[in-house]
């Protein structure tokens, strides 16, 4: 079977209160070998770290999306620090910009992004960056940021590939690569290089075809992988262990051969 990192998902959410275990169990069965569970905010960062404590399969990242970027405060940015220090914690993140919703003033969003780059640069961790029609404004706050991460969920465009690449980040694919109007992103994920590559669910959101308006699950990580491997026209199994090799890179999380 071939194996799959499920490198973007939030599973202490509401929608796996009741069946998490069933969840895991049918990740499992999809060859799922890791998933990282992505903090919003200090509740849900908390909850990541006690999830990847529980579960030898799910790592955490701690972070504060742009979304909740008004609620940071100094003492915010000091339990994230204390939080991160955790084994299971291998990245800073859901952190990042988000223009569309702009659930946060902008000027806020944008310190409060240089805030959290500047916690994962003192722990050399990478970040797990959200860019919601704010590219310009991401782009020029981790150029100036000496560091690696996931451009995640990218949907900037095959256009803005390079200057991503170029940064040394790596590129999120997630559920809307199946979905049939996205002729764009299966361009970005035919030509990005392989090695930069990372798939992703989001779970419980971007449902992948052919479970779209279901919740989402890690174990639907197979189809984003799938559909990846469509877009290059090679095996699955080629993108499956390109993209864990990729997340064991930049995460550190461990590779398959040393689970199996």
């Amino acid at each position: 079977m071939t194996h799959l990192v499920d490198s973007h998902a939030h599973l202490d959410l509401e929608q796996f209160n009741n069946d998490l275990e069933q969840v895991l169990a049918r990740a499992r069965e999809a060859g799922v070998m890791t998933i990282l569970d992505v903090g919003t905010d200090l509740p849900s960062s908390r909850a990541a770290v006690a999830l990847a404590q529980e579960h030898d399969l799910v790592y955490a990242a701690v972070g504060v999306h742009p979304h909740e970027a008004r609620t940071v405060t100094p003492a915010v940015l000091e339990e994230l620090r204390r939080l991160a220090h955790h084994p299971k914690v291998v990245a800073i993140g859901e952190i990042g910009l988000d223009y569309y919703r702009d659930l946060s003033p902008r000027s806020v969003q944008r310190q409060v992004l240089a805030d959290q780059l500047v916690l994962a640069a003192e722990l050399n961790l990478p970040v797990v960056v959200h860019s919601r029609e704010a590219h310009d404004d991401v782009i020029a706050a981790l150029r100036g940021w000496d560091g690696s991460g996931v451009l995640h969920s990218y949907s900037a465009g095959p256009e803005r590939l390079a200057e991503v690449i170029e940064l040394g980040f790596f590129i999120g694919i997630s559920g809307p690569v199946t979905f049939a109007n996205a002729h764009a992103l299966r361009r970005v994920a035919a030509t990005v290089s392989l090695d930069r590559i990372l798939v992703e669910t989001d779970c419980p959101y971007l449902t992948p075809v052919p479970h779209r308006g279901q919740r989402n699950e890690p174990a639907y990580v197979r189809y984003v992988a799938e559909a990846v491997a469509h877009a290059r026209a090679i095996p699955i199994e080629a993108v499956a262990q390109a993209t864990t090799d990729n997340a064991s890179r930049l995460l550190g999380v461990p590779r398959r051969e040393e689970l199996s």
